[in-house]
């Protein structure tokens, strides 16, 4: 373990690797000092990325690469601006909604960042400074992993073994997902108020919202069909976001008619890259995996754990606090792939429900993608907006603040959590 340690901290500090490569330069110095054949790396490599659950997460970026470039993100800000565009911070409702109707297809906050900041910054820039602008966007776009499907939860739940269903972890997040939405919104609305931004959008309109949901039917039907058939049993993960790119291309060729098929190389390229990085980090850190359970450091940590407390509450409340700071240095995909097999089994053996426990690691980890310094979603916005790091965390600050409030309520009352996924037998 000792030489492990020296290794990721040499690809990571030294040589400036990125974290998937200093994860293989780790787990190689590691299996050298134990004296395992090299060849056991390639094997635990391959056999971490050869499974069907882990196909859902490409497929699912497709989808939503697809309903970008189909155009669908107009008609779902034109929706949006029917219903809230005339709130004080009417058009940061419509970036909140848009976010939210948005994670019901990505399953992923980057890409939802990147498919928001491109299409509703121009809009945005009008009446809110960029900053503000990139932290609104930032925080709808962490709704992706919250709101189901998730690719986070079937990365967790892929680490989890058996203990822990997708179906149930998307169910977990849905009323978490509603109050994070709704939370964002009435913030928006405060700030707006009290900074005096002006009013955005037409006002109210039935006829209007009729006539803009008639339009957005197809969009708000996709989440319907493809979660509903993963809860329903009627299909899985996998085959549901494989429904979702056959879905998000009959929309984008026969109902808005803005895809063309000189359009799909780019969408599989773009949704091949991010899959990719993710698809790296499991396979490196699977060795990772393999040289904690030879050198039975589950075991070590559930000891070393138990002798601190015997209750369960303290540990989730340890268990969150360490989570908080490893959001803010390690990639979350990364930190659920080494992390998860250690403390899953031990929240077992404290009796802790693995649905409840598994959303909380999640949405943990999810919150770090928006705490610095390894803040993902702020270098994606900082890209697109061009306004400095360090400006756009300040602007974020009340949103960050809330998902933490959220974490609290989640565990001072786990019926938020496993109220819905307990009603439908998971």
């Amino acid at each position: 373990m000792t030489w492990l340690a020296i290794g990721l901290f040499l690809g990571l500090a030294v040589l400036g690797m990125p974290l998937a490569f200093a994860l293989g330069f780790g787990s190689l110095a590691g299996l050298w000092m134990l004296d395992f054949e090299l060849v056991v790396m390639p094997q635990r490599m391959l056999h971490a990325v050869n499974s069907f659950p882990l196909m859902a997460i490409p497929l699912f970026m497709l989808a939503g690469e697809l309903m970008v470039r189909a155009g669908i993100m107009d008609r779902r800000i034109s929706f949006a601006n029917s219903l809230v565009g005339r709130m004080h911070g009417g058009l940061a409702h419509v970036t909140i909604t848009s976010g939210t109707i948005f994670a019901s297809v990505s399953g992923a906050a980057v890409a939802s960042a990147s498919a928001m900041g491109s299409t509703l910054v121009p809009s945005l820039r009008k009446y809110y400074p960029d900053a503000y602008s990139g932290a609104v966007i930032a925080s709808a776009a962490n709704l992706g992993p919250v709101i189901p499907p998730s690719n986070a939860m079937i990365v967790y739940a892929l680490m989890a073994g058996s203990s822990v269903s997708v179906g149930g972890l998307f169910m977990a997040g849905i009323l978490p997902g509603i109050l994070l939405a709704v939370g964002f919104m009435v913030i928006a609305s405060w700030i707006s108020w009290k900074r005096g931004y002006p009013l955005t959008g037409e006002r109210f309109n039935l006829c209007n919202v009729g006539r803009q949901a008639r339009r957005a039917i197809v969009i708000i039907m996709m989440p319907v069909i493809v979660v509903g058939g993963i809860v329903g049993g009627i299909f899985t993960a996998t085959e549901g976001a494989a429904i979702a790119v056959v879905y998000s291309a009959f929309i984008g060729f026969a109902v808005t008619r803005r895809l063309r098929i000189a359009d799909l190389p780019g969408c599989l390229y773009r949704a091949a890259v991010t899959s990719a990085m993710v698809g790296a980090l499991i396979a490196f850190a699977s060795v990772l995996t393999f040289i904690f359970t030879i050198e039975m450091v589950p075991m070590m940590l559930s000891s070393f754990i138990q002798s601190l407390t015997a209750d369960p509450m303290i540990f989730i409340l340890l268990t969150m606090a360490l989570l908080v700071v490893i959001g803010m240095l390690i990639e979350s995909n990364a930190a659920y792939i080494m992390l998860v097999p250690l403390f899953a089994p031990v929240a077992v053996l404290y009796g802790i429900d693995p649905l409840y426990f598994g959303f909380l690691f999640m949405y943990n980890l999810v919150v770090g993608m928006m705490t610095p310094p390894v803040g993902v979603l702020y270098f994606v916005m900082s890209g697109i907006t061009k306004v400095p790091m360090m400006t756009l965390v300040r602007e974020s600050l009340p949103f960050v603040a809330f998902q933490f409030a959220i974490l609290g309520l989640c565990i001072a009352f786990p019926q938020i959590v496993t109220a819905l996924p307990r009603a439908l037998g998971y």
